[in-house]
């Protein structure tokens, strides 16, 4: 994020701190709860947003070398991705030309040559069929045909966007808009992958989404964790086309009123949190991004799960950040803590929402003036899907 930036950011919290005020969304609007319930819908979304939509697994910090590799299944086809010698970032399709076995089983690591596990057929960095044993016994095979099935692969600003469709085409400038350019100012190619944790839950992954759409329940949910490092109910919000930022408020902030703007940081007096479109948050800290991936399970309405991988960057400079004896070991901390207080907190709460919406209670859900990224996430969820605009019941 550019200083001018980070300035707008730290003085728009400032001015809402002192007037008692929030960010507005002009009204509140109604939400279907079929929405999360519906499986029409979750085979639709399932389509659209995961099968067609370019994905991003993770930051180029997964592929820290030439050779190296990781697999996924998130989005229920097999995926090989690497670097080849030359640092070119591929995703295929992991599958074996041969008979269709799973080339590659293990999770992550660095290889010269990928065997399938069957009858150890080859294939290189950038898909190529390279080995075939006992060929004069098989019979001739022409290696430009049998390449692993290639899938459009894009690595910018740091992040690694993949389309489970083959024959698909993204423009991943046109999809960030604006946002492009303060994600690559934050230096993302920098940061080192520091590990990750699984959580499965019974309830529609849009709820997950939800749960990073406003700081309206921090005070409540949050009251002996998040409550007491952050203002409740106070933040910024900013959109780039189906993408938004929203900046949360640090109580540290009221350290930088005594302290000369050149010397003020945004991660100092805020928590920029990132939403993009349709299944991604990633919230940046002193210590490195942590990066949030919601998937359904499959067209599945009621059962989710997020991958959330955290990463360290040494590079981010913080004027005034108090320096401790293990700066990874004390970073790590308050990482992993953040993700705890996702899965104990904010998902048992969403859960909880998800087991009311299948009761059938009440047939919607509210989201207030001080909800905009809620307005502006299901409205842009719904535009995608060709569906009419949440209804407003409030201004």
């Amino acid at each position: 994020m550019q200083k001018a930036e980070q300035i707008r950011v730290l003085k728009g919290l400032m001015q809402h701190l002192d007037d008692g005020t929030n960010v507005d969304a002009g009204g509140q609007v109604r939400n279907p709860m079929s929405s999360y319930t519906c499986s029409d819908l979750a085979v639709r979304e399932w389509q659209v947003f995961f099968q067609e939509y370019p994905q991003l697994l993770g930051l180029s910090a997964d592929l820290p070398t030439n050779g190296s590799f990781f697999t996924s299944s998130e989005l229920g086809k097999p995926i090989l991705c690497t670097r080849d010698e030359e640092g070119e970032f591929h995703a295929f399709f992991n599958v074996c030309r041969h008979r269709g076995t799973i080339v590659e089983s293990e999770a992550r690591g660095e290889k010269s040559l990928f065997n399938c596990p069957f009858h150890a057929w080859g294939y290189n960095h950038s898909g190529e069929l390279i080995a075939v044993p006992k060929e004069q016994q098989f019979g001739p095979v022409d290696r430009s045909c049998h390449s692993l099935i290639a899938l459009p692969a894009v690595e910018k600003h740091g992040l690694l966007w993949v389309s489970a469709s083959p024959e698909s085409e993204f423009d991943i400038d046109a999809l960030l808009g604006d946002l492009g350019d303060e994600l690559a100012a934050w230096n993302l190619d920098a940061a080192v992958r520091h590990g990750s944790t699984t959580y499965k839950t019974d309830m529609n992954w849009k709820l997950a989404i939800d749960t990073f759409g406003e700081t309206y329940h921090f005070n409540v949910l949050h009251k002996d964790s998040l409550a007491a490092d952050f203002y409740g109910n106070v933040q910024l919000y900013d959109t780039y086309g189906r993408n938004h930022r929203m900046s949360l408020c640090l109580k540290n902030i009221d350290t930088l009123r005594q302290l000369p703007e050149d010397q003020w940081h945004v991660l100092l007096g805020s928590a920029p949190v990132y939403y993009l479109f349709p299944n991604i948050q990633m919230v940046m800290t002193p210590g490195g991004p942590i990066l949030v991936r919601v998937y359904p399970e499959g067209p599945n309405p009621h059962r989710s799960f997020s991958e959330i991988t955290f990463y360290l960057h040494p590079k981010i400079e913080i004027p005034g950040l108090s320096k401790v004896e293990d700066v990874e070991a004390f970073l790590t901390e308050r990482m992993e803590g953040f993700a705890s207080v996702i899965q104990t907190e904010d998902y048992v709460a969403a859960a909880s929402s998800h087991e009311g919406a299948v009761a059938g209670i009440q047939e919607y859900a509210t989201f207030g003036r001080n909800e905009p990224a809620l307005h502006h996430y299901h409205n842009t969820y719904r535009e995608a899907l060709g569906m009419s605009p949440l209804e407003v019941i409030s201004n």
